[in-house]
C-alpha cells in the first residue's frame, strides 16, 4: 500500500471493486455513474491514478484492460479508521470497533478481523491484496 490514503472519489471506486470484483472501466463507469455523476473520462482517469498508486492492478485480458483493487478492504479501513481517530478525534491506543459491527461495507468475517485489527495497539499498515 501507498502512504497516500485513496481520496473520496478513488474510495467510492474501491469498495465497488472489493464488491465486484475485476471490471473493466466500462464496467466500473456503467455502476457507478448514476450514484457519482462522473463522465466515462473521469472514471478512466481516476482508474489510472489509483492505478499509478498502487490501489488497484490493472490487467490486459483479451486486449481489454480489467482493474481490480490491489489493497486489502480490511486492512485500509483499518488504517484510515485509525488515522481518523488519532488526527481528528486525538484517541490513541486500541479502538473499540462494535461501532462498526454492522456496516454494510464489511461482512461478518471481515467485521471480526476489522474488530481484532482496531483492538490492538498495532499500526496496521494497508499491505497489497493476497
Amino acid at each position: 500500500m501507498t502512504a497516500t490514503a485513496p481520496s473520496q472519489a478513488e474510495l467510492a471506486i474501491l469498495k465497488h471493486l472489493w464488491t465486484a470484483g475485476p471490471q473493466s472501466a466500462r464496467e466500473v463507469q456503467d455502476r457507478i455513474a448514476g450514484p457519482t455523476g462522473w463522465s466515462y473520462s473521469t472514471t478512466r482517469t481516476l482508474l489510472a491514478r489509483m492505478t499509478e498508486k498502487g490501489l488497484v492492478e490493472r490487467q490486459d485480458v483479451h486486449g481489454l484492460s480489467v482493474f481490480n483493487a490491489r489493497v486489502e478492504k480490511v486492512t485500509l479501513m483499518g488504517r484510515l479508521i485509525r488515522d481518523f481517530a488519532a488526527n481528528v478525534l486525538d484517541m490513541e491506543g486500541p479502538l473499540p470497533a462494535t461501532t462498526f459491527a454492522n456496516s454494510r461495507l464489511f461482512s461478518d468475517e471481515e467485521a471480526e478481523a476489522l474488530t481484532r485489527l482496531l483492538e490492538t495497539s498495532g499500526d496496521g499498515e494497508a499491505g497489497d491484496r493476497s
